[in-house]
């Protein structure tokens, strides 16, 4: 069973800078680590591939040093890397990457199931894997906590919920994203540490991958951030002294005093 997971490098503190002319993160310079929910696409990959004796590949779009995160993905037992890579891909909305990331998995070739962790931490936005799997015209399912049966062409999931969790069934090839409940996440061997010092990372740019650089980056991004900032949270408290009873009393007399404070506005 061939698997793809795709993966993502995340600023590892929440302290970043912002590119003010593209309101974009500024990545270089910063410690950067795999997005956390990634970990857990990553590890549900390489279980398939120990049950199937498949084939992980990982995916991802980037700067070139995401090349050295992409490693730390054959230490843990992945097979092969590509990275995207091209300023062409640079500013990109979660549609752009969905865009980049389809074509770069189209030139991958045949694939049974692509893994994503459910969302990256600096976007929050839950979007690229859905997005993916519309760009690939594949059935996809969403916060996938176990995955219950795969095999003659289908793939058998539970899905997360508020109330629980739904009995899903998709044919393949596939898409899911998954939540931490699905595993634990293994650490590198030594020997996969040094399998992945002498490993290679595929670099792509839009051009390898046959990409229409005006559905990519900022030009094909039909979402833009237009301002960032820090919240700014202002929180004016007031004591009140006496016994339970003054102390319920001169707060009722506050409430009360604002309440027609604020009805005479």
């Amino acid at each position: 069973m061939n698997i793809i997971v795709c993966v993502k490098q995340v600023p590892a503190t929440t302290e970043v800078k912002m590119n003010k002319e593209t309101n974009t993160i500024i990545r270089e310079g910063i410690e950067s680590v795999i997005n956390p929910f990634d970990t857990y696409a990553v590890e549900e990959g390489l279980r398939i591939k120990d049950r199937t004796e498949g084939k992980v590949t990982v995916v991802s779009m980037g700067i070139p040093a995401v090349a050295d995160m992409l490693k730390q993905t054959v230490a843990l037992g992945a097979d092969d890397c590509v990275l995207l890579s091209d300023r062409a891909f640079a500013g990109a909305d979660t549609l752009a990457t969905a865009y980049a990331l389809s074509m770069g998995i189209r030139k991958i070739g045949e694939y049974d199931l692509i893994i994503c962790g459910k969302q990256a931490t600096d976007g929050d936005t839950a979007q690229v894997g859905p997005s993916l799997a519309e760009k690939l015209g594949i059935p996809h399912a969403t916060y996938v906590r176990k995955i219950t049966g795969i095999g003659d062409g289908r793939i058998q999931c539970q899905r997360l919920t508020d109330d629980g969790y739904d009995d899903i069934e998709l044919t393949l090839p596939a898409l899911i994203t998954v939540v931490k409940e699905i595993n634990e996440p293994r650490l590198p061997s030594l020997k996969g540490m040094m399998r992945a010092k002498k490993a290679e990372v595929a670099v792509w740019t839009a051009d390898d991958v046959g990409a229409d650089k005006a559905q990519c980056g900022l030009q094909g991004s039909p979402t833009q951030v237009i301002q960032t900032f820090v919240p700014v949270h202002d929180v004016q408290s007031e004591m009140f002294e006496g016994t339970p009873e003054e102390q319920a009393r001169k707060l009722t007399d506050r409430l009360l005093s604002m309440h027609f404070m604020k009805a005479g506005e």
